[in-house]
């Protein structure tokens, strides 16, 4: 679980500190119950990335484990969001597949599949308007983890999150760690253009909220390590191989298109690509 912010309590504040901790206790269980319930309602239960090299990545399961007669993959394929103002989003908002990632900015993995794989599915299906890719921050590694992921969205932002993105996912860069110069330098390296307004977002309570957004929901759905992914629905567990994911796209697509001509052709919403 990513840290909370830390405390400091005076004899005047002990009564309101010693409730606000009982509150945030409360909070807590109240969370992992409901991530418990999601879990099982869902059945994600092999959510799985973070692995050690010498156990391999693989796909979860999350039809196998559900409860007989769900339909899993439909409402998970609803987090999907769809919104032309979202910053942390590349791609058409009426795509027919929808790959919602997350990720933490001091994961290996999460490197590897943003170095590798990534650009990849973007020059092959995001620029066909076959595919839209969906970020969510999740930091499990700590507060360093927690701050690269606000400046992610400070740089987004300014629509510099793609380049900020690929500067923070560069080989060997999680290695020299993100404090604030590193943020400062990864910034520019991606040309954000307003160096002040990047640091007041980031510090900003838009910026906890959204993480906080993104958190809240990969929680909710089991979500334990990363990367994890949902191709319209079907869990991905891991940088698993290009053909992994061009495989799962093939199939969302294929399953959009019958979809959509059960219901008479695709239907135009109005929402504008980005």
């Amino acid at each position: 679980m990513p840290s909370s912010a830390s405390r400091s309590s005076s004899p005047s504040s002990s009564s309101s500190s010693s409730s606000s901790s009982s509150a945030s206790a409360r909070k807590r269980l109240l969370i992992s119950a409901g991530v418990a319930v999601a879990a099982v309602t869902l059945g994600i239960v092999s959510w799985r990335a973070t692995a050690p090299e010498d156990r391999p990545e693989r796909t979860s399961s999350a039809a196998a484990a559900a409860p007989k007669g769900s339909d899993v993959h439909a409402e998970l394929a609803k987090l999907a969001r769809r919104e032309a103002g979202d910053k942390m989003a590349l791609g058409r908002t009426d795509a027919p597949v929808v790959l919602i990632e997350y990720s933490d900015f001091k994961c290996g993995y999460c490197g590897k599949f943003a170095r590798d794989t990534e650009p990849e599915l973007v020059k092959k299906y995001v620029d066909d308007g076959t595919l839209r890719i969906e970020w969510r921050n999740f930091p499990i590694f700590g507060a360093d983890s927690e701050t690269a992921a606000k400046a992610a969205w400070a740089a987004g932002q300014q629509d510099r999150f793609a380049p900020f993105h690929a500067a923070a996912y560069a080989d060997g860069a999680k290695e020299k760690g993100f404090g604030r110069a590193r943020l400062l330098e990864l910034a520019r390296e991606a040309g954000v253009p307003d160096m002040e307004r990047y640091e007041k977002d980031m510090a900003g309570e838009a910026a906890a909220a959204a993480l906080q957004k993104d958190q809240e929901e990969g929680y909710r759905i089991g979500v334990t390590s990363t990367p994890s992914f949902l191709v319209n629905g079907q869990p991905i567990a891991g940088a698993q191989p290009l053909d992994a994911f061009a495989a799962a796209i093939a199939r969302a697509k294929a399953q959009a298109g019958a979809q959509a001509g059960t219901q008479g052709g695709p239907q135009a919403d109005g929402r504008a690509a980005r």
